[in-house]
Formats: structure tokens, C-alpha cells, sequence
């Protein structure tokens, strides 16, 4: 594909060339989003829909979750196994704000298959039965003891 190929399919006054410096990290973008569009809608999904201050409110308890009542670390990776529900957002953005990698996966895959993985420590579920997110610990061994 040639650079200039979407030069003339872009929305007027979008322009052809960003600034890259112009944010440090993808959580900045996101911060400042929800900053700048705080009172407009961010997703929706069966009748419900979340405005950018209550995806940052939500997020940011998230990742508040995680970084007080789990031991995950930042630069870890966690699993977000879930369908397109409102929840997603939610998690993939607080995951971030904690620090950790996100790696989504196929919400249909055994969940053993998830929770075994070595390079996985946690994983953020749907629960179908309960309609609502779970952060399940990996079930292989824990990792040696570094002393």
C-alpha cells in the first residue's frame, strides 16, 4: 500500500500527517479523551451506554483493583477473555493503567488453556452464569522464588 493512500479518503480537516510526540503513551490518549469528552458517549451495548467520565471513573477503580487486592506487577500480562459487552473497555484500559500488558484472547477457548499458559499470570473473564468479570490467577505452579 502506498503512504498516500488515504489522503483523500479522510474527513475533511483531519489531516494527512500526525505529530507523534504529541503523546507519550496510548494511557495518555486515553486520560486525555476522557477528559476532553467526558460528558459524550464512549461505547454502547444492549441499551446501555457508557460516557468517557464513566469509563475513566470505572477504569481507573479497575486498575485500582488490580494494583491493591491482586499481586500482579507492572509489565506483567493479563488475559482479557470476554465477549464485545461493556465490561471490555472497562478492563482492557484499567489492565493498562495498572501497568500490566494486555494480550486479549478468544472468549470461546477452555479457560484451562487460558489459566495454564506460563507466560499468562492472570486473566479477566466473563462469567456468562453471573454476568460479570472475574480475575482468575493462572493455575500452573507458581514462579521460583528469586532469594
Amino acid at each position: 500500500m502506498q503512504p498516500d493512500f488515504w489522503n483523500d479518503k479522510r474527513a475533511p480537516g483531519v489531516p494527512n500527517t500526525i505529530d507523534l510526540t504529541t503523546y507519550s503513551s496510548v494511557i495518555e490518549v486515553f486520560e486525555r479523551s476522557c477528559k476532553t469528552f467526558a460528558d459524550r458517549p464512549a461505547f454502547s451495548n444492549m441499551g446501555i451506554t457508557l460516557t468517557y467520565a464513566e469509563l475513566e471513573r470505572q477504569s481507573a477503580a479497575f486498575a485500582g483493583y488490580l494494583q491493591q487486592h491482586t499481586d500482579l506487577k507492572p509489565g506483567e500480562r493479563i488475559a482479557v477473555q470476554m465477549p464485545n459487552v461493556l465490561h471490555y473497555p472497562i478492563a482492557v484500559f484499567g489492565a493498562l493503567r495498572a501497568g500490566l500488558i494486555v494480550v486479549n484472547t478468544n472468549p470461546f477457548i477452555p479457560r484451562v488453556k487460558c489459566a495454564t499458559s506460563s507466560r499468562m499470570p492472570a486473566c479477566v473473564r466473563w462469567s456468562t452464569s453471573t454476568c460479570s468479570v472475574r480475575v482468575c490467577r493462572r493455575c500452573a505452579p507458581t514462579r521460583p522464588s528469586t532469594t
